[in-house]
């Protein structure tokens, strides 16, 4: 147990200070630089235990426990980002083809436009294409893998119909613009690379850069659709 109180207290002062010449700034009085007349002085006779009033740490032993601190951490954050997918039965094909795809939208390594046709909760049909990645970074997908919500086009995303009420609208994301007034349909071009894509199954056909996915689900009219696969 006696090990383990040093070992506690250099930690609470890695925690503390941001670099070691902070650390070292505040074991030094001001009777030390009165009479040392030389900050860097001061320093050096706090790193050698000839001053300071506080714990005697290395810039080794400082620097190795500010990595370690650091790397925890990044760990910690990486941990608390579990894929909303990850260890969930999906029985829905239309659930798989996102789980497929979440882990590299949520990288960046690929962006996905999901089209979706249903029934809101007022019984009204509407419309829509999502930017997926933005969608995860906007909300808990969990309610959506668990099956306990549907996933429904807002008048918020890329692109937004209300059949009964012939509400339409469209919007910018993060990463696609909106292309609508266009004679080969709707369009979105990626913030990215600035390739257009067309999101019309009949003209969209597969290459290295997109593919289109459709997949039979539950769902009236459910597509996922026009994923971009980055060149990275």
């Amino acid at each position: 147990m006696e090990d383990e109180e040093p070992g506690a207290a250099m930690d609470a002062i890695v925690t503390q200070y941001n670099t070691y010449e902070d650390f070292l700034d505040s074991q030094i009085t001001a009777l030390d630089l009165y009479y040392l007349e030389d900050e860097e002085l001061a320093r050096q006779l706090v790193e050698m235990g000839y001053r300071g009033s506080g714990e005697v740490l290395k810039r080794e032993e400082f620097e190795a426990r500010k990595a370690a601190a650091e790397a925890a951490r990044l760990s910690q954050r990486t941990q608390q980002k579990t894929l909303s997918s990850a260890g969930k039965e999906l029985k829905d094909n239309f659930l798989k083809a996102l789980a497929l795809r979440e882990e590299a939208n949520r990288n960046g390594k690929m962006t996905s436009i999901i089209f979706i046709r249903d029934k809101n909760s007022h019984g009204q049909e509407v419309s829509g294409y999502i930017d997926f990645s933005h969608r995860l970074k906007t909300e808990d997908f969990d309610m959506y893998f668990t099956g306990k919500k549907r996933l429904l086009p807002r008048p918020t995303d890329v692109s937004f119909y209300n059949w009964e009420t012939h509400v339409s609208t469209s919007n910018a994301s993060p990463n696609y613009q909106v292309i609508a007034e266009n004679s080969s349909g709707l369009l979105f071009k990626n913030k990215r690379d600035r390739k257009i894509l067309n999101v019309d199954p009949k003209r969209m056909l597969p290459t290295s850069v997109y593919d289109a996915t459709f997949e039979e689900t539950k769902e009236k009219d459910c597509i996922l659709g026009a994923q971009r696969r980055s060149n990275q």
